[in-house]
């Protein structure tokens, strides 16, 4: 049953990967959009992104490896550190010997046997 899923999921996967590379591979290979150029046409403004030489160019795409850095304009500069708990147990008492001894086997390790 898992096996089935397994397979079918690995294949989804690096379907995925396969096809959002190339898609990525063809973004990196535009030049970049430099400006931006509005065009009033009968059904309404078309912008149209130029690059430096004034030729048309794909819109500018955020990567994603780096969208997360996006929530750091949300959240607050600087998180607030806990305060440290208070001790629920007593320190231990150091002044007594160590209660702890060695177990010792009331059966000794067996020798080699005498003939052979």
């Amino acid at each position: 049953m898992m096996t089935p899923l397994r397979i079918s999921l690995a294949l989804a996967l690096s379907l995925l990967v396969g096809l959002t590379g190339q898609g990525l591979a063809n973004s990196r290979g535009m030049s970049a959009a430099v400006d931006q150029m509005e065009i009033c046409t009968g059904t309404g403004p078309v912008i149209l992104y130029v690059d430096a030489d004034g030729q048309p160019t794909a819109p500018p795409h955020y990567c994603p490896d780096f969208a997360l850095m996006l929530l750091g304009a949300l959240l607050p500069d600087a998180a607030v550190a806990p305060t440290p708990p208070q001790l629920a147990l007593p320190a231990p008492d150091r002044t007594q010997p160590s209660l702890i001894t060695r177990t010792l086997s009331a059966v000794p390790a067996r020798a080699p046997p005498v003939l052979l």
